[in-house]
């Protein structure tokens, strides 16, 4: 008889269901952010822009209830200095913003692929250390372009985009491993 470590498969479930709800957020959020906010930061854009990290803060508290990786409280703490530093940028208009921005994804993306190294035993975590490392040259790339003539914010809801269709990858891998590892049982 083997033994199947149930509280992995378990804990993989509710980090499943924040995956894919992090993917719907961030195609929404990058089609709201695209429609309205390419190279100016109006009213909607300073609510889109804020709200990204705030909901990264909250996606994080949950991930921490179920998880408590110590990473995750480092994110949380990061993420609302990110809003709030991108609600003070945003009335310096887009190349403050993309600043922000950017110093944020760097310093989350390591957060994400040191989370994520962690968290491999469970399965589905590859997507993530992808995401995480993309992450810091993508910020690395914001800081870069936000002294380029005509700065926008279009690559910002790309970059949300993407950082989803990890989030979807790696919701799809968690279910195939907790599958895989309830059928060992």
């Amino acid at each position: 008889m083997t033994i199947v470590d149930k509280p992995a498969a378990e804990s993989a479930a509710p980090l499943r269901r924040l995956y894919f709800v992090r993917f719907a957020f961030a195609v929404v959020w990058a089609a709201l952010l695209f429609l309205t906010s390419k190279s100016h930061v109006g009213p909607i854009g300073v609510v889109l822009v804020v709200g990204y990290p705030l909901f990264d803060v909250a996606a994080a508290i949950v991930d921490a209830r179920s998880s408590r990786a110590a990473g995750l409280y480092v994110n949380i703490a990061i993420s609302l200095l990110a809003g709030i530093g991108i609600a003070v940028a945003s009335a310096s208009g887009v190349p403050a913003v993309l600043r922000v921005w950017g110093a944020w994804a760097v310093i989350a993306g390591l957060v994400q692929l040191i989370v994520a190294v962690g968290r491999r035993g469970m399965g589905g975590q590859w997507p993530m250390i992808l995401s995480g490392g993309i992450s810091v040259l993508a910020g690395a790339n914001f800081v870069l372009s936000a002294g380029a003539p005509n700065p926008s914010l279009a690559t910002v809801a790309g970059y949300a985009v993407l950082g989803g269709i990890f989030f979807l990858v790696s919701a799809i891998r968690l279910g195939r491993a907790g599958d895989a590892q309830l059928r060992r049982a």
